[in-house]
């Protein structure tokens, strides 16, 4: 599928926070079906796929990266508990991109989407900060379920970049 700009609401969500390096993402990504776990204790159902939210990425040094589930409701509360952390993806105008193969093709993929926007004159939702490229809200979204597809390669993954402005 063709990359599209679409326009999302906020949408209310759960995670864990980590920093990590490329070379350790599983150290947050395996983390995900604790979230889940959260949710369940608490009655809570998931309101879409689990994701990774990149939200600084110096790809030298570090990535701030949070493993999340959305939600239907905000959780209620003030902030982090049992280090999951309730918050809320903006809104706005996004990149959205659905990826079929296995996740090790997602880096030339986010390559050639960023070239796509760009070709377009779109710009992202990021600032340049001393720690990384600080953005606004970067998800990759897995919508295949591991236990049910077992083969990678036909697993399917939604990017959605927000814009700037």
């Amino acid at each position: 599928m063709p990359p599209a700009v679409v326009t999302l609401p906020e949408r209310p969500y759960v995670a864990l926070r980590r920093t990590c390096t490329l070379q350790s993402m599983d150290v947050i990504a395996d983390r995900i079906p604790e979230v889940r776990a959260w949710l369940a204790e608490r009655g809570i159902e998931p309101a879409g796929p689990p994701f990774l939210r990149f939200e600084v990425i110096e790809m030298e040094k570090q990535l701030v990266v949070e493993a999340g589930w959305p939600v239907a409701e905000p959780v209620p509360g003030d902030g982090t508990r049992d280090g999951v952390r309730a918050g809320v993806l903006p809104s706005g105008r996004y990149v959205s991109l659905v990826h079929h193969g296995h996740p090790d093709q997602l880096v030339p993929v986010i390559g050639a989407l960023l070239v796509w926007a760009r070709e377009r004159g779109l710009r992202w939702d990021v600032e340049r900060t001393p720690e990384g490229d600080r953005w606004g809200c970067r998800l990759e979204s897995y919508r295949t379920d591991p236990r049910e597809q077992p083969d990678p390669a036909q697993w399917e993954t939604e990017l959605q970049f927000r814009l700037a402005g």
